[in-house]
């Protein structure tokens, strides 16, 4: 069970009874095109992907479910744009126990589909995800819900949840592994910013001297300038991103995401949609790292910071990778278009085309 391999460095449930699918000790690639092209001879990626449902919410879910279990509920309440949902409704699955999640209004039909093959049961709330005061209505009732009818209530923020996002912290733990005594940079997608303040306790934990860095889309900009500025509160916005999995306008860790940051040596960097999009499609392109769209967020900030001579170039760079990107099949219509693959009538015609192809990239 990685996700318990350094188990005495976080709030771990006994690993009797552990719900676990296998998460964690997930790869951190080096970078063979990228790097070179920004000038980075140390930019790794960690491929959260890797974990059983498609992204990093798996460290999450395992050290939640298994605490709702030992605790002895029969049902979890729970929200989700996406990635939440996918590995709760998973690892409730896995514990035999009932799944129902409150869904943020433009998450990803691909990623509900995913929930409902587990077997939870969702429905969408209007300006969920986008509204500030819609956020507050929905964690408000979800919490008086569960107390109700006696089920857990799981969220991936600490404010929420402090026990599920410690088993997020594991990302921390493993990358400060790799670097304990070297100067390292990590770059976290932010919503809430729950991931990036989990990352940077598990390295802190660790004691390695690790900077922490806050990505956020230009439209759900609630830590990322606060964090430039100076500032030691997060604020809430209306959040007008299409970056599933960032629509999160409320504060949540907002304000422990800051001081962390701070704290690591770390900044904050805002990031356009357009801008991150075209990150996903050039992983998948030169690195061969397929990813939803906020797994391109970290590399994006990493662009960012260069071109604001931020980032030593000599020391090592981190970019989570937060998640597949079979999570977001709109994004990836995005990258390859709406076109059927083309039907040819023979072995000869396909031979043909490799021909055509390779002339064409030999003359470039």
């Amino acid at each position: 069970m990685n996700l318990w391999r350094h188990a005495e460095k976080w709030d771990a449930p006994p690993r009797a009874g552990a719900v676990t699918l296998g998460e964690g000790g997930t790869p951190l690639v080096r970078s063979r095109r990228i790097g070179a092209a920004l000038g980075l001879p140390s930019l790794w990626f960690k491929l959260e992907g890797g974990n059983p449902t498609g992204s990093y919410k798996d460290r999450f879910a395992a050290a939640a479910v298994t605490h709702l279990v030992a605790a002895g509920y029969r049902a979890c309440l729970g929200t989700s744009s996406g990635n939440t949902g996918a590995a709760l409704a998973a690892y409730c699955a896995r514990a035999g126990i009932g799944c129902f999640l409150a869904i943020v209004e433009g998450a990803p039909e691909g990623k509900l589909r995913q929930m409902r093959a587990h077997g939870a049961q969702l429905l969408r709330i209007r300006d969920f995800g986008k509204s500030p005061d819609v956020i507050t209505a929905v964690m408000a009732g979800l919490g008086e819900l569960a107390r109700q009818v006696d089920a857990g209530f799981e969220v991936s923020a600490y404010c929420h949840s402090p026990r599920g996002m410690a088993g997020v912290e594991t990302i921390g733990l493993e990358l400060a592994e790799v670097w304990p005594a070297e100067r390292f940079h990590v770059f976290s997608p932010a919503g809430g910013g729950g991931l990036t303040l989990a990352t940077a306790r598990g390295i802190a934990a660790w004691g390695a001297p690790g900077a922490m860095h806050c990505v956020q889309p230009a439209g759900n900009d609630s830590i990322a300038s606060a964090l430039r500025r100076g500032d030691e509160r997060a604020v809430a916005v209306t959040s007008q991103t299409g970056i599933s999995g960032l629509q999160v306008g409320s504060v949540l860790d907002g304000d422990a995401v800051i001081a962390a940051c701070r704290r690591s040596g770390g900044t904050g960097q805002l990031v356009a949609d357009e801008h991150v999009f075209g990150w996903q499609a050039r992983l998948a392109r030169e690195e061969g790292i397929f990813c939803e769209p906020a797994g391109a967020v970290a590399l994006a900030g990493v662009e960012q910071a260069l071109a604001r001579g931020e980032l030593p170039r000599g020391e090592p760079v981190v970019c989570l990778v937060t998640g597949s990107g079979f999570k977001d099949e709109r994004s990836v219509l995005r990258m390859v278009g709406e076109e059927p693959t083309p039907l040819v009538d023979s072995f000869a015609d396909f031979a043909s085309a490799v021909r055509d192809s390779l002339a064409g990239r030999s003359r470039r």
